[in-house]
């Protein structure tokens, strides 16, 4: 049993700023930020011992677990749970949300293929759910309906990243994130997701799958209309940067096989608005409708 993992503090924090969508805004005040960051970290630790580390992975995943309980009295080793050591002191956050993370590891050893979209949002619970979670526990807004809402939106979250990560799952991890009942629905066999270019088999299911995960965060906006300051902002931010994410992969006519399909900055920002501002931004539209109608009616 490995009583040290090899991935450093530094070298996991400093994925953050590669993440495709924000881990903690740069505008949330330095304690909530703080406490989103070790989330993060504790989050990128447990999936780069499932994804990366060359030993015994579930052998690293128990150490983990048992890092957990060493971080609750003070007594962690490794710096990214001694960072995590004054979330769980400070916050109101018992252990369901860290374990699952470690469990969607353990299950990522031993199961790459779903069968169907329940069965994957089965993973989705285990995997994503419980980072939403955490995030309002941060915030001190977690109640069962917010909990609720929290999970659909992180569930669609997570087929995002799956299909960002579709080509490099499949080729270098061995594992298929579409169900695959709807891959046999639209006729996509394993060989599409090896291939340069996207068959209209492959383009037909990614934009299905895109239509599934966008209904799954229109959730977030009753979300963040129920939440206040800080976290309706991080909240709205998470939420956009999976939105403008679903443009740009539509953008691309639902090619995920070529380059990463990213979310732009403008259209991310785009999306935070209306999620916080529904009304500014509706009242912005009608202004401008109501500006050109007059600009025309003046040009007659």
């Amino acid at each position: 049993m490995p009583t040290q993992v090899e991935f450093d503090l530094d070298s996991i924090m400093a994925q953050s700023g590669s993440e495709n969508f924000p881990v903690a805004l740069r505008i949330v005040p330095a304690r909530p930020r703080a406490h989103l960051m070790a989330v993060y970290g504790f989050a990128r630790l447990a999936d780069d011992i499932g994804d990366e580390l060359a030993g015994d992975r579930l052998a690293a995943l128990d150490w983990l677990q048992d890092e957990l309980q060493r971080a609750r009295s003070g007594e962690a080793t490794h710096p990214v749970m001694v960072q995590l050591t004054p979330v769980l002191a400070e916050l109101d956050i018992d252990d369901g949300p860290f374990l699952a993370l470690i469990e969607a590891n353990r299950l990522d050893q031993r199961k790459s293929r779903y069968q169907t979209q329940a069965e994957l949002a089965e993973y989705c619970a285990l995997s994503a759910n419980p980072v939403g979670r955490l995030v309002l526990a941060v915030f001190g807004a977690a109640t069962p309906e917010r909990v609720a809402l929290s999970d659909a939106v992180c569930t669609g979250l997570q087929l995002v990243e799956h299909l960002q990560d579709m080509r490099e799952d499949y080729t270098r991890k061995g594992r298929i994130y579409f169900p695959a009942d709807e891959m046999a629905r639209f006729a996509v066999t394993e060989g599409d997701l090896a291939q340069s270019r996207p068959s209209e088999a492959l383009r037909g299911l990614v934009a299905h799958q895109c239509d599934t995960a966008r209904g799954l965060l229109r959730r977030a906006a009753p979300l963040v209309g129920d939440l206040g300051g800080w976290a309706k902002v991080s909240v709205a931010g998470y939420a956009a940067g999976g939105m403008a994410a679903l443009d740009a992969i539509s953008s691309a006519d639902f090619d995920v096989l070529g380059k990463l399909r990213t979310p732009s900055k403008a259209r991310t920002a785009l999306h935070m608005l209306r999620l916080v501002a529904p009304r500014q931004v509706a009242d912005s539209r009608a202004s401008r409708t109501a500006r050109d109608v007059t600009a025309r009616w003046r040009r007659r």
